[in-house]
């Protein structure tokens, strides 16, 4: 296996009159200050395009790529990033900027600084400004596998259902009798049309993205999607491309100025998209994925017959208590993930959601130790390094609760366990979706169904279950009168007694 980054020690801050501007003519430079890219990074076309390059891809599968890079496996595999959104449009003008390069920094729990400069990015094409010369470069015979981190809610997935909704934003247009394709699925699809009648084998697609069965969804998009415009391409699609389903971790704050600032001052580098992350990372993939070549068991990968009973657990403990920490943290007062899962009441709140609600509902996992798992996810939580926002992990909510703690709630329900941590996060979302904090302070609700779950939190004192009503969301939970019984009582302790002695009454209550 190919070690993991190489250490830079603890890096001390300094002072420096002029910091170095990071492109390829100062790697040279650079690479007495952080480890550097040691391959040729102008060789040939990139065979892999990535789809939504964001803090996290670049921070874990660009990562793990560039081992590979630095190890002397083929120059081919590199990344081509693509901005499918419109507010991608800073991403493309920092990496031009810089030939595509970036710091990523580890932030150690105990303190410990260690960067390193990625160069597995070669190139970056911005969709909106120009959708053709995204479908002709997925087309190119170069290309061999495309991956996605595009959001839960990129894959036009029906939460209820499980099925593709033609009806989502962007999709309906993207299926208009002759569009231009904007969305991801429609490009994806476009290219794999233009692949099948230029008698091309079709690339590998593979979703990074926190969705059960990640591969088998992007399937079911595709296929769905090909299936309105043309039958015979939909079967193909569902013949002849591979869509494995994986894992990934890694938290990975949104980058702020201060890390910006503190790169220039640490290290001398002016470095417009730097990238900050915990320490902890993993990827686990299907086996039978076939990338001609690509050896990403050797970059650390762990490679595996069926990735669901891990990504479950990923998850459910660590997705799902997450948002057990978010939402109760911002109601008492907290900014940052690591004070709340600092806070006793907190931390104990969410260890008893996984030991007694979401354990429950998991599958036994081959070769983890899910007590030590537990464990490690509240120390990663806790790493007060990373400065990881609660409106970060709060936001697009709608997208990540039904796919997280709903189908643990539906498994405690069918099998008589308890619910009610579950019942309790799903009330603390809904008192913060009312838009406004304990102290009379407005929240800033981020979400693509913002509008409507913030007029159905408005009800609240006038029908309190509609907020769980949504069935687009939680299905038929509101008939469910266990749930709505324990839900009820954390929303309404929330209003009356407030969000710690709202804690306090359900750490100490027997589970």
């Amino acid at each position: 296996m190919i070690p993991s980054e190489a250490s830079a020690g603890g890096v001390e801050r300094s002072h420096v009159a002029a910091a170095v501007r990071l492109s390829d003519a100062t790697l040279a430079t650079l690479s007495a200050r952080m480890p550097v890219p040691t391959y040729e990074r102008r060789a040939g076309t990139a065979a892999i395009v990535h789809l939504g390059v964001g803090g996290f891809h670049r921070a874990h599968q660009a990562m793990y790529v560039e081992r590979l890079l630095n190890a002397g496996v083929s120059p081919k595999w590199r990344i081509c990033g693509v901005g499918v959104l419109a507010s991608d449009r800073p991403t493309r003008q920092a990496l031009a900027a810089q030939d595509h390069l970036y710091t990523l920094v580890q932030k150690h729990g105990n303190g410990r600084y260690e960067p390193r400069v990625i160069g597995a990015i070669a190139d970056y094409l911005y969709g909106p400004e120009d959708p053709e010369a995204v479908v002709r470069r997925l087309a190119d015979v170069s290309t061999q596998l495309v991956s996605l981190t595009i959001t839960e809610g990129g894959y036009a997935i029906d939460d209820v259902t499980g099925q593709f909704n033609p009806r989502a934003p962007g999709i309906a247009d993207d299926l208009e009798p002759g569009a231009t394709p904007r969305t991801a699925i429609g490009l994806l699809v476009a290219a794999l049309a233009r692949r099948r009648r230029a008698g091309r084998e079709p690339f590998t697609v593979m979703s990074c993205d926190n969705l059960p069965g990640n591969g088998s969804l992007t399937r079911e998009s595709l296929v769905s999607f090909a299936g309105r415009l043309d039958r015979r391409l939909a079967e193909w699609i569902a013949h002849e491309v591979r869509f494995p389903n994986s894992m990934v971790d890694r938290i990975t704050p949104a980058t702020t100025e201060a890390d910006r600032e503190d790169i220039r001052l640490r290290l001398g580098v002016d470095d417009r998209w730097p990238v900050v992350c915990e320490p902890f990372v993993q990827w686990i993939l299907e086996e039978s994925f076939g990338l001609g070549g690509l050896p990403l068991e050797e970059a650390g990968v762990q490679i595996v017959p069926s990735v669901a009973p891990y990504e479950t657990m990923k998850l459910r403990l660590l997705n799902g208590s997450h948002q057990g920490l978010c939402y109760f943290g911002r109601l008492c007062g907290f900014t940052y993930i690591h004070e709340a899962a600092q806070d006793p009441l907190l931390s104990e709140f969410v260890r008893v959601y996984m030991d007694a609600e979401a354990v429950p509902s998991l599958d036994p996992v081959p070769g983890v130790d899910l007590s030590a798992y537990r464990d490690t996810l509240i120390e990663r939580f806790s790493n007060p390094h990373i400065r990881d926002t609660i409106a970060r992990v709060a936001a697009y909510t709608s997208d990540r609760i039904p796919k997280w703690v709903v189908p643990v709630l539906r498994h405690q329900l069918e099998h008589d366990g308890p619910i009610g941590h579950g019942a309790a996060i799903i009330a603390s979302w809904a008192r913060y979706a009312e838009g406004i904090d304990e102290q009379g302070r407005p929240i800033e609700v981020i979400d693509r169904r913002r509008d409507r779950m913030m007029a159905l939190a408005a009800r609240h004192g006038a029908d309190p279950v509609a907020f769980i009503s949504e069935r687009e969301l939680f299905g038929d939970l509101a008939s469910s009168e266990r749930f709505v019984e324990a839900y009820q009582a954390a929303l309404r302790s929330l209003h009356e007694r407030g969000a710690r002695r709202t804690l306090e009454a359900l750490v100490t209550r027997p589970v």
